[in-house]
């Protein structure tokens, strides 16, 4: 895995690891969209390494929209009170860059 931004998308998912109980066990629905938009980032991410450029660049838009969909989905929690801001602060950090990252990677 030679992606530097495939790398910080892992590392997200991986700083998930402690809210997704709290989350999965407050609002099972809003637990399983963050889920499915988290695997779109790494897998849409490990998808355009090793397609046409064409499609690369389609689906490191993708990611791009994926991670904003898992901050939104963690926004959510903290206004509902589910989580702490704090709690989910390194993870907003690293989906950031890795929207920033897969934006520019899309060729946007």
């Amino acid at each position: 895995m030679g992606l530097i931004v495939q790398r910080r998308a892992l590392q997200a998912a991986q700083g998930l690891r402690q809210v997704m109980p709290v989350l999965r066990k407050r609002d099972r629905s809003l637990f399983e969209q963050v889920h499915r938009a988290m695997n779109s980032v790494v897998l849409n991410i490990a998808e355009a390494d090793g397609n046409d450029p064409g499609t690369s660049k389609a689906r490191f838009a993708s990611a791009c929209g994926s991670a904003k969909e898992v901050r939104a989905g963690l926004q959510l929690a903290v206004a509902y009170g589910y989580l702490r801001n704090s709690s989910v602060a390194e993870v907003d950090t690293a989906l950031d860059e890795v929207c920033a990252m897969s934006w520019k990677l899309s060729g946007r």
